[in-house]
């Protein structure tokens, strides 16, 4: 499957919303398989001729019933790192972005869906702060698409004393994945950097550097796990862990280069991986570059630059943003029309999007006059088997202190005309730690 980014988001998103009218409706209960089928390449041309009808369009979000919600809203909140050393927040663009769609749309029985994100600041210290704004004050009953480098870790604990369930968009560092209250839609960056190493194994790779950086239970979790996993699997990894902000990138990658490594496998922030490309090409650097799933984003490949093009892999946890299953034309048609001018369009908008609509199937079946943070948070936990093409395998929360439903990835590859490649479909990610969910 080939997937070309050239073209403006807004161009092909209105050829998105006219095919996503036709074949799919938000909060459909219809199960998906994973698509393999290439979407056909979208051009201004194209996308001028209909836009006219697909901006006029209402989509048939969560009820479908046209008209706008108008009763009690509904409080959900997430928290984000959208300023620190990189903008952090897609994923909570894309829940809102979802979120307007259904209150356009009837809302839940009626009721709007109101949602409040704060910002973090990648500080763990406000993190704990605008969760107890969040919970206390403004009395949220759930959390959907939060997507932060510290808030886990900072709030983990709190959101169990206080009965609070969060369907994150984006889990990044550990207790993301350990945690009793926390189900996050991804894989991780941990197996999402497995995943890359493994990809690179398979292409003939038996020594590799993992570079990440020095946040806590995130840098030294993930390139943790890329050890553990190359020694089962007769590969040897080093670690070397920098700065968020690259102040110290260079040097990192210095280290990274001495050891001579076959694959060096980068797992930060988007701009962080542009960010160690490029010192990489200054460099000269000559093993193999990977990538987590932050690199696939439709400005990746003209921030990277295209010495990179043609010989970039990269592990995806959700679908190709050209898959033609019906949730990915779906948020694709929700973020052309809904979404904020400045969204961006990546595999973390996709997680945000379908935290949002798992959120809203599950408010669904509550009585609207009955919904409390109790009922949601019961309700939040028993999503099961919730099956979607975004995913390659079915997503559940469920009880329990351990939750990483999505362990299966892709791997696509930058051409050498800056647009995707898909070069291996479905595969379980190996790494160790997560033996008990897929064993």
């Amino acid at each position: 499957m080939r997937t070309n980014h050239g073209h403006r988001r807004r161009a092909w998103g209105a050829v998105a919303i006219a095919t996503a009218l036709a074949i799919s409706a938000c909060g459909s209960d219809e199960a998906s398989s994973p698509s393999t089928a290439a979407a056909s390449e979208t051009t201004p041309a194209a996308a001028s001729e209909t836009t006219a009808a697909a901006t006029g369009a209402a989509m048939a979000c969560g009820l479908g019933s046209g008209e706008a919600a108008t009763g009690d809203p509904i409080k959900l909140g997430a928290v984000v790192g959208a300023t620190g050393p990189a903008d952090f927040s897609s994923a909570a663009k894309g829940a809102q972005a979802y979120f307007d769609c259904v209150n356009a749309n009837g809302g839940i029985n009626g009721r709007p869906i109101e949602y409040q994100v704060e910002d973090d600041g990648w500080d763990p210290e406000k993190a704990v702060t605008v969760a107890k704004k969040l919970v206390e004050d403004d009395q949220v009953v759930g959390m959907v698409g939060s997507t932060s480098f510290v808030e886990c870790a900072a709030n983990a604990e709190y959101y169990a004393s206080q009965g609070v369930a969060v369907i994150a968009g984006v889990g990044v560092p550990r207790e993301c994945f350990f945690s009793s209250n926390i189900a996050p839609m991804n894989q991780g960056p941990r197996l999402s950097g497995i995943g890359a190493a493994e990809y690179a194994r398979e292409q003939g790779a038996t020594t590799m550097a993992c570079i990440a950086n020095v946040i806590p239970n995130f840098g030294g979790w993930v390139c943790q796990g890329i050890e553990a996993w190359g020694k089962e699997n007769g590969v040897e990894v080093q670690s070397f862990n920098g700065q968020a902000d690259l102040s110290d990138g260079e040097t990192v990658m210095q280290q990274a280069l001495a050891t001579n490594p076959d694959a060096v496998v980068v797992v930060e922030a988007g701009p962080g991986v542009s960010g160690y490309l490029k010192i990489a090409e200054q460099l000269g650097a000559t093993p193999k570059f990977y990538g987590p799933t932050s690199a696939y984003d439709t400005a990746f490949p003209e921030a990277v630059g295209d010495h990179w093009f043609g010989q970039f892999p990269v592990e995806i946890e959700f679908n190709t943003m050209d898959s033609t299953g019906p949730d990915n034309m779906l948020w694709q048609a929700v973020m052309a029309q809904y979404g904020a001018s400045d969204a961006p369009i990546d595999s973390f908008s996709q997680g945000g999007f379908l935290a949002a609509k798992v959120a809203v199937d599950a408010l669904l079946t509550l009585d609207p006059a009955a919904i409390d943070r109790a009922a949601v948070t019961e309700a939040f936990i028993a999503v099961s088997n919730y099956e979607s093409d975004l995913v390659c395998g079915a997503w559940s929360f469920g009880e329990g202190e351990h939750h990483n439903a999505n362990h299966t990835g892709r791997i696509v590859e930058l051409t050498a005309d800056g647009g995707w490649n898909i070069v291996k479909e479905c595969f379980d990610i190996p790494d160790p730690e997560i033996s008990d969910l897929v064993g």
